[in-house]
């Protein structure tokens, strides 16, 4: 991942202080060697040096000098990953090794499940930048995890812990000072008595069992906390102002830590403030969604407040679907809800509970119960759910403060807030959910680059100073003036709900009769629509996988490129041009047959077989080359595998689904009794939508139903949608809307939503139409592989099509004919020319 500017700022002056760091500490070495009462304080000369502000100093539990520093990184800055080059950097520069052992304290479970995910992710940034700095040897534990002096000496150990963890004032979590047995091997056995003593006088703050005048003296206890302090780790400590208790610091300082690292972006007054990042710095670096749009309903009723941020919601999704269709990249806008009660038995009260905002999202404003989600210590409808992944379908999450601190999803774009003005609960900490940009770029679609805050009731100057003051607490002080508030009232709440739409007059007759053909399948004597993961993608045979294309790759003596370029990412030329020689020397990553299952598990579901591919992939290279030349190209490898693999995975799927066609398993039907789709008799649209007209300002007169917003149709889509009304030879048209209407299922996992369905004009029966038109359109920069994908499947369906007799199925569409075409930008007025002869 390529760093930003205030990224490549903060690492640089980490390296600077580590650097001085590391030479006043060689001087202090040379000093006591000579005379211990000489000792100078070398992380205060350092700072002096580097930053020249004040320096707090403090001492470990063995009352050595202790460096610590903070760096202040607003949210949304990146703090993890700044961690992990940071861990590097001290690796590098300071400690002037690869291995050893990192303490990473969080302070909530939120925070601690993400960053554990993350890390443990090998094909995480995070993970990727440790497992570099390590050269692959990378262990990522927990506390109750066991490990050996071995994995330390030749690893780079992680250990996550929370910050309660960390305090023996928590019974709860005393194992990890615990004489637990499995951390023998790092202490004297228990009648060396010389070995023990010896121990203690190097970690004079060991726990142990006994006193020196017993008959065993004083035995060290083999604990996890014991043998953190004889490994003397790096300690990272993740919003570091929630450890400023006396209790949790000294717990923390008596680990003995070589160096403390704490990330916050709001650290405490009296702190060593190594880097301070600002909100404008965030900003310019297109890291948070600003302007911030506080929407203030007059109204006394939550639900108008919440009608108006699920319409905001629904606009936001269709600038979304625009930017995909133009970029390929997914955004889905999430609204989040603060409600004030969530418990099971609170239902029912004079509170605005989380279930009553789901009753009305479901029942009144018309949205799906997959799409919401309940946050809170009972109920977490979100646990274990990948939000940012496309098949995700969750866009509003009802919490109470289950989502203040830790919680993370830069599709978050809105924020709810149905709680009663005179209500303890605060909107402080939650603003700074909605503040991530997705991908850390701008869309350059102002709507998306931007952030909404709904509520009702509140004071304007309370509402202002509470959000200002969450954008203090997240370290965006400085962005305060980047909110707006807009003062609404219930009549303008009123004016935007939603109307039925019917078809006009004169398609009337065609209400409930227009159907579209889908692929089905059989079960238990009914049909169903086709499921991609149930139907195809789990009858592929993977031992049918080819993989000879392998056999032209030819590996490099040389690392693969990217890694030149991460371990660059914070360095002069000149260092980087020698790290690369050195970890080129080191050999990076091993060969690793789980490693390489790990990687194509996306692709292929079953691990079994996962790894036999992986497995005969590597003895393929192992033929050809030495083994070290392999190790040097294992991530290129796995790359060319994974492209390969997707490759032959829709290979395999096209296989199935025509097989399962030419079975009559699987089936393309138009009766809707067996699964066809139906047009809907009615659509429903905002009451103060933009209808869409002609060129000529002149009402649009052959759309089958009597209205067509003009905001769902991009910019090309309104073209073609007039140029079509402006046919005489066509009937009606249709605009077919994305993840609602019809589509159809292939042979690969996402559906193809076509835009506009039409049909020609029967010259023999007067009002009826001969053929329908089911057609994708497509800019030109979005001609690639999955446009000839969706080509492919409408030719399949147009077989398809030619080879029934729609009587035989539905009567309605006696001598009916169908067909599909994917049209580009630069040809659709042409394609439209030749269906209707013009």
């Amino acid at each position: 991942m390529e760093l930003k500017e205030y990224q490549k700022k903060t690492l640089e002056q980490v390296k600077r202080y580590l650097e001085e760091l590391a030479k006043f500490k060689a001087k202090n070495e040379k000093t006591i060697a000579i005379d211990p009462e000489l000792s100078i304080n070398y992380p205060l000369k350092a700072w002096e040096k580097v930053v020249g502000t004040s320096y707090q100093s403090k001492k470990n539990g063995l009352a050595e000098e202790l460096p610590n520093f903070y760096l202040k990184i607003p949210t949304a800055g990146g703090k993890t990953l700044l961690a992990c080059h940071t861990i590097d950097l001290i690796n590098r520069t300071y400690l002037k090794k690869q291995t050893g052992i990192v303490l990473w304290v969080v302070p909530t479970t939120q925070i601690y499940r993400q960053t554990l995910i993350s890390l443990k992710n090998r094909e995480h940034s995070y993970r990727q930048v440790l497992d570099i700095s390590s050269g692959g040897r990378t262990i990522i534990l927990e506390k109750m995890d066991r490990f050996a002096k071995l994995d330390v000496a030749e690893n780079l150990v992680v250990m996550l812990l929370m910050l309660p963890s960390a305090s023996r004032q928590n019974k709860e979590v005393l194992k990890v000072f615990k004489d637990s047995g499995g951390f023998g091997e790092f202490f004297p056995s228990e009648d060396d008595r010389v070995g023990n003593e010896n121990l203690l006088k190097e970690f004079p703050n060991l726990d142990c069992f006994g006193d020196v005048n017993g008959f065993y003296g004083r035995v060290v206890k083999t604990s996890l906390g014991n043998t953190l302090r004889v490994l003397k780790p790096i300690i990272i400590i993740d919003e570091g102002h929630k450890a400023y208790s006396e209790i949790a610091q000294k717990t923390i300082r008596n680990f003995n830590p070589s160096i403390i690292v704490e990330l916050s972006a709001t650290p405490p007054e009296m702190s060593n403030k190594l880097v301070t990042i600002s909100g404008q710095e965030l900003n310019r670096e297109e890291m948070i969604k600003l302007d911030l749009h506080i929407i203030n309903k007059a109204s006394p009723d939550w639900k108008d407040a919440m009608l108006s941020a699920v319409e905001k919601r629904a606009f936001l999704e269709k600038r979304a679907e625009e930017y995909e269709a133009n970029t390929g990249e997914h955004i889905r806008p999430i609204c989040l809800i603060q409600a004030e009660r969530t418990g099971k038995e609170q239902r029912g009260t004079k509170y605005i509970h989380a279930e009553d905002v789901k009753e009305y999202l479901v029942k009144q404003c018309g949205i799906s119960e997959e799409e919401i989600a309940i946050k809170s210590s009972e109920k977490d409808d979100i646990e274990g759910i990948d939000l940012l992944s496309k098949d995700c379908p969750i866009r509003y999450i009802i919490t109470k403060q289950a989502l203040q601190e830790g919680w993370d999803c830069a599709f978050a774009y809105l924020l709810t807030i149905l709680t009663n003005p005179s209500s303890q609960l605060s909107i402080t900490q939650l603003v700074g959910r909605i503040l991530r940009q997705p991908k850390a770029r701008k869309t350059k679609v102002k709507e998306l680059d931007e952030s909404y805050v709904f509520c009702f009731r509140p004071k304007a100057t309370e509402l202002l100073e509470n959000v200002r003051k969450g954008f203090g607490d997240e370290g965006l002080g400085d962005l305060a003036g980047r909110i707006s508030v807009d003062e609404g009232d219930t009549d303008s709440i009123r004016a935007t709900k939603e109307r039925i739409v019917g078809y006009r007059e004169k398609f009337k007759k065609f209400e409930g009769n227009v159907y579209l053909p889908k692929f089905v399948i059989q079960e238990s004597g009914s049909w169903r629509d086709v499921n991609y993961e149930m139907d195809i993608l789990s009858r592929i045979d993977w031992n049918k996988v080819n993989l000879e294309a392998l056999n032209d790759i030819s590996l490099s003596e040389l690392r693969p490129q990217e890694q030149e370029v991460v371990v660059g990412l914070s360095e002069d030329v000149k260092e980087l041009i020698k790290e690369k020689g050195r970890l080129s020397k080191e050999g990076g990553l091993e060969i690793d047959k789980v490693f390489i299952t790990r990687q194509i598990l996306d692709i292929i579901p079953n691990p079994w077989v996962a790894y036999d591919i992986g497995k005969k992939v590597i003895d393929m290279f192992l033929a050809r080359y030495d083994e070290k030349t392999v190790t040097y190209n294992f991530v290129f490898i796995i790359e060319e595998l994974r492209k390969l693999l997707e490759k032959e995975k829709d290979r395999l799927a096209e296989q199935v689904f025509r097989e399962l066609i030419d079975r009559k398993v699987l089936c393309f039907f138009l009766l809707y009794s067996k699964g066809g789709y139906r047009l809907p008799s009615n659509i429903r649209v905002k009451s103060n939508s933009k209808a869409l007209v002609r060129s000529d300002n002149s009402a649009i007169q052959r759309s089958l139903f009597s209205f067509v917003p003009e905001e769902e149709l991009n910019e090309m889509e309104k073209s073609i949608a007039i140029y079509l009304d402006e046919q005489e030879k066509l009937l009606w048209w249709y605009r077919n809307l994305s993840r609602q209407d019809y589509y159809v299922q292939g042979w690969k996992k996402h559906k193809i939503y076509p835009d506009f369905v039409f049909t020609d004009i029967n010259n023999k029966v007067q009002n009826d139409y001969d053929k329908v038109y089911i057609v994708e359109t497509k800019g030109l920069h979005l001609k690639n592989e999955d446009t000839d994908y969706k080509k492919n499947i409408f030719t399949f369906c147009n077989k398809l099509g030619r080879q029934k007799d729609w009587r035989e199925l539905n009567l309605e569409f006696a001598k009916k004919r169908i067909e599909f075409q994917v049209i580009f930008e630069d040809e659709w007025k042409k394609k439209i020319n030749e269906i209707f002869g013009v």
